[in-house]
């Protein structure tokens, strides 16, 4: 499965170096980043927390796991970044959109 890989300087520009306001969330995972890339296309960057125990054969186990479920109403994964003990996905960035949006409507309302 082919998947593009990204580099860290790359990755780290389009994220002002993990600047704190473009963090966009976190989780046990580690942080969420909004990016842009060169060519102007906004992602999203899950970066794996350094303190994880996740190690490189479960991180790309994820990846590929991750890659074979791409859908129309999935975020598309873009790619990877595994550098200098960084691991990272990289996806296509959501403007304040969630899945029920695409799914159910626009005007959908969760709290029904």
């Amino acid at each position: 499965m082919e998947l593009p890989i990204f580099d860290l300087i790359t990755i780290s520009n389009a994220t002002d170096n993990f600047a704190i306001n473009k963090k966009l969330g976190a989780g046990g995972f580690g942080f969420v980043y909004k990016g842009t890339l060169h060519g102007g296309q906004e992602i999203a960057v899950k970066r794996l927390s350094k303190n994880s125990r996740q190690g490189f054969n479960e991180f790309k186990n994820e990846v590929t796991l991750i890659a074979k479920l791409q859908h129309r109403n999935l975020v598309k994964l873009l790619g990877c970044c595994i550098q200098e003990n960084e691991k990272m996905l990289i996806y296509e960035y959501m403007h304040n959109k969630s899945l029920d949006s695409f799914i159910f409507g626009l005007n959908f309302d969760p709290c029904y």
